[in-house]
């Protein structure tokens, strides 16, 4: 409550999304780092860092602030670009978005992956699209997933762990949920209570979008920066609501209209 903020672990690379996970330590998708530029006192990130050498999913003890490498490639030996959401099941085991990787002359692929926090069954569900917010829905039947750039948001029906339903005549996996014609750009996500998607919407429409998974109809709640990249639900009812405002180094608390859905496992 007052501002302060306490360091519990040094990474390297690029922390992004977090979860907590069923042994209470915090997961994080590292995306190996980005090039940062000032655009008039905006901190804005571009291509992979001078120093990046791979994507990875990290463990860290919040007790000790010990850091363990869990991933950087699944099983099949597919190398992990640029992680950056997570979200955990009733489980215990994780999905997880990778961004790709963007360099001056050309970019990696991402996709949607599942892990588990022994570090066995690395898999990739979905490979190709770029992706980038993550979440499921409240019966854990479904994930969805932002494309950045593409400006749509994805479902998927899910069969197992790691895996997920395949559209008819071979297309690419995955149900338009909603789509932006404006020049905003999707980064995380979060889940209500009620189903709705919670989006973060860059530039054009900076804020969070609240998305009908089923009508796809939009609800918009704007936020005084241009990329508020995350938002967390929390407090007793679960209508506080926690907003990166990561262009200014920010983070805004606030009250939500609904109450947002409560996730598998907690600090």
């Amino acid at each position: 409550p007052d501002g302060k903020l306490t360091t519990v672990a040094t990474t390297g690379g690029g922390p992004n999304g977090a979860g907590i996970g069923p042994d209470g330590a915090i997961y994080v998708c590292n995306n190996g780092g980005f090039a940062w530029s000032d655009m008039g006192g905006l901190v804005i990130p571009g291509n992979a860092a001078a120093d990046y050498t791979t994507g990875r999913i990290e463990r860290i003890d919040i007790a000790t602030g010990k850091v363990e490498r869990l991933y950087d490639k699944t099983d099949s030996g597919l190398g992990l670009s640029g992680p950056n959401d997570i979200v955990f099941d009733a489980a215990g085991g994780f999905w997880f978005t990778d961004l790709g990787k963007h360099f001056p002359h050309h970019e990696t692929k991402g996709g949607l992956f599942y892990g588990k926090p022994d570090g066995s069954g690395c898999v990739c569900a979905v490979y190709g699209p770029n992706l980038n917010g993550v979440g499921l829905s409240p019966d854990g039947t479904k994930v969805y997933a932002a494309v950045t750039a593409g400006r749509v948001i994805l479902e998927f029906d899910i069969t197992g762990p790691g895996t997920v339903a395949p559209s008819p005549l071979d297309a690419a996996p995955g149900r338009f949920v909603t789509t932006w014609g404006t020049k905003t750009f999707l980064d995380s996500l979060a889940m209500e209570a009620n189903g709705n998607i919670a989006q973060a919407t860059l530039i054009e429409e900076a804020g969070v979008t609240s998305v009908d998974p089923v009508t796809g109809a939009h609800e918009f709640f704007a936020f005084p920066d241009l990329l508020p990249t995350n938002i967390a639900f929390g407090g007793a009812d679960m209508m506080d609501a926690w907003v990166c405002l990561s262009t200014t180094g920010k983070m805004a608390k606030c009250r939500w209209p609904r109450p947002g859905l409560r996730l598998h496992f907690n600090a």
